[in-house]
């Protein structure tokens, strides 16, 4: 049983999730593997980039497609496309949107979200539904405990890398599609290391902690900028105080 602690603000009102779209792209890609569809270990990307360095973003790929390149797992390079691509690969040629409705919104009961754009930053949804999937993640729905706490345990941990808007961590630690807090002083505040989530540019975020048992979602009207560098840090420190005290 989930109880809610505090809400505030449009809770229905359909608005865009940005990089947030990546918790829903690895649940699906969890439920891939939940069901014995595809393995993390699968060479999907370039110079033999696996499923789980694809979705770490330690495949060596840029931001976007045209952008420099490293060697595969010799840094952590945040990289749209290289989301993209793990799940071009998976669809082949099929819907994006149809694979992701049919392994995490239909089940899930997210209602009013849909894939609008590319799937590393398109999922437009409700707050509502946000909370829906954070829930999934946390109980976890959809998935084993097994297959969910390979996804939120970092994967190759000792790679430094940059948090976009936020600067650089050695290291800065990841899982396949959430980010893992770790030591990193920045929009997670004080949760604890083993914490994951996603911010998107959309001024949205997710953030979790399963030890815990607690989380908070937000979306915005307000594109991510200096506000939220300065004001995230507090309040998720702040929310987490919260729901830990009900």
């Amino acid at each position: 049983m989930v109880e809610v602690v505090d809400t505030g603000g449009p809770l229905d009102e359909i608005r865009r999730w940005a990089s947030v779209s990546k918790m829903a792209v690895a649940l699906a890609f969890a439920v891939e593997v939940d069901w014995g569809l595809h393995q993390v270990s699968e060479r999907l990307g370039p110079r033999g980039a696996t499923l789980a360095n694809l979705l770490s973003h330690s495949s060596g790929l840029g931001l976007e497609a045209d952008d420099p390149t490293v060697e595969v797992a010799t840094k952590r390079i945040y990289s749209n496309y290289g989301i993209d691509l793990a799940v071009a690969a998976v669809v082949e040629g099929n819907d994006a949107g149809s694979w992701l409705d049919g392994r995490v919104f239909t089940p899930l009961g997210m209602n009013s979200t849909r894939l609008d754009g590319r799937p590393s930053s398109g999922v437009i949804g409700s707050t509502a539904d946000m909370q829906i999937l954070a829930e999934a993640w946390l109980r976890p729905d959809a998935i084993s405990r097994d297959t969910r706490n390979r996804f939120i345990t970092p994967y190759a941990a000792h790679l430094a890398g940059i948090v976009p808007g936020f600067g650089r961590f050695s290291p800065c630690p990841w899982g396949l599609g959430p980010e893992i807090r770790g030591d990193k002083a920045h929009w997670m505040g004080d949760w604890p290391p083993e914490s994951f989530g996603h911010f998107g540019q959309s001024g949205s975020l997710m953030l979790l902690n399963v030890e815990e048992g607690i989380g908070v979602v937000a979306t915005s009207t307000e594109d991510f900028g200096p506000w939220a560098v300065g004001l995230w840090p507090e309040w998720t420190s702040a929310m987490r105080r919260l729901a830990l005290a009900s």
